[in-house]
């Protein structure tokens, strides 16, 4: 009975949907993490200072006059001392570096393919006042527009999806809406990041490993050739 208790926290802590969410509009940029019911403002951030009003504020006691020092004698211009040379290190190879760029690439295959955008919303309302151009912006937006949301939902599963172009005459600048919703559960977070993070100390462990096998046989050269230098009579 005790397991079945478990295994069923573990799953409803699985299930735990966690996100992030975006929006812009007149009033700014908004964003906010989500960890279930729980939504943490990111931006923008509240004030926690207030300030006092001026009835509250204490006085401040005037300084007393304090006797002025007598100067020093002006130092005598000195020569500006070198800079240090600064050492610049030596890269790496990047064939070490190659396993981890694949795992990078892999972890974000994996990571694309189970992010859901929960919502997914574009309000675009072109301005100007010759009809001609808007037209010609307006078909250029729209293009534009269908060929960023086809990308999207390529990569993402998008659950809903509101993207919309519009024309205003009337308008002085051209305005814009966006809103997007992106979850992923808590479980499939964890795993995902069990997985591959075994995976990154695996190949962090093989590189250090074939670094100090490449130190060892430089050191045992550098012995090697100095054994074998002539000594003079």
């Amino acid at each position: 009975m005790i397991w079945w208790i478990v295994l069923a926290a573990v799953a409803a802590l699985g299930a735990i949907p966690v996100g992030l969410y975006f929006a812009y509009d007149a009033d700014g940029f908004r964003g906010r993490l989500i960890l279930g019911p729980i939504r943490y403002t990111l931006f923008p951030q509240r004030k926690k200072e207030k300030e006092t009003p001026e009835s509250e504020q204490k006085p401040q006691k005037k300084a007393e006059p304090q006797p002025t020092p007598e100067k020093a004698a002006p130092k005598p211009p000195q020569p500006p001392k070198p800079k240090p040379e600064e050492k610049t290190k030596r890269g790496g190879s990047y064939r070490d570096f190659l396993p981890l760029i694949r795992l990078g690439l892999d972890f974000l295959g994996d990571m694309r393919r189970k992010i859901r955008v929960k919502r997914l919303r574009l309000h675009l309302v072109l301005a100007g006042d010759d009809p001609c151009d808007l037209a010609v912006n307006y078909g250029r937006a729209l293009a534009a527009v269908k060929g960023l949301t086809a990308q999207l939902e390529r990569v993402f599963v998008i659950q809903s999806r509101n993207v919309n172009v519009e024309c205003d005459f009337a308008a002085d600048q051209t305005r814009i809406t966006a809103e997007i919703d992106v979850r992923i559960t808590l479980g499939r977070l964890l795993a995902l990041t069990a997985v591959y993070g075994v995976r990154g100390l695996k190949e962090y462990w093989n590189l250090k490993k074939k670094r100090k096998g490449g130190a060892e046989n430089e050191s045992e050269t550098s012995q090697h050739a100095g054994n074998n230098h002539p000594k003079n009579p």
